[in-house]
């Protein structure tokens, strides 16, 4: 069923389906401009620009170069110095949330509270030991 919603672009009202996330007027300007980003790539020239030289000589918004970077729209295969920024640190990714360098903290923080709680677990284990009072 679809939701009624405001555009974040225009601000005009439109039935949000899921499909899309701005109403049908500012999707096409978004397919627009995707068309001009397009053919600006495929130009073997321009196959290799940077996010900041597809901005200066296309005028599109750098959000809308990685949103389409991260839905795969433009693929970094093909255009290798594309990519979104990682939401850890800022810098460039071409999968996933977080960049090779914050996944590789995040993977290194995780084995280290894993061997920290095993840790606290094995001295909880050998606490547990048997005790005896002395009652006589």
């Amino acid at each position: 069923m679809a939701e009624l919603r405001n555009c974040p672009m225009c601000q005009e009202f439109f039935n949000y389906t899921g499909l899309r996330e701005v109403c049908h007027k500012c999707a096409q300007k978004e397919e627009d401009m995707y068309q001009v980003v397009y053919r600006f790539l495929r130009k073997r020239e321009n196959r290799a620009a940077n996010i900041d030289r597809i901005v200066e000589a296309t005028g599109v918004e750098r959000d809308l170069l990685y949103k389409w970077v991260r839905k795969g729209r433009l693929h970094p295969a093909t255009f290798p110095s594309l990519g979104y920024p990682c939401d850890n640190c800022g810098h460039l990714t071409t999968k996933g949330k977080l960049c090779d360098k914050c996944q590789g903290e995040l993977k290194a923080d995780l084995r280290t509270f894993e061997a920290a709680k095993e840790f606290r677990e094995d001295v909880v284990r050998r606490d547990r030991g048997t005790y005896h009072s002395d009652k006589r």
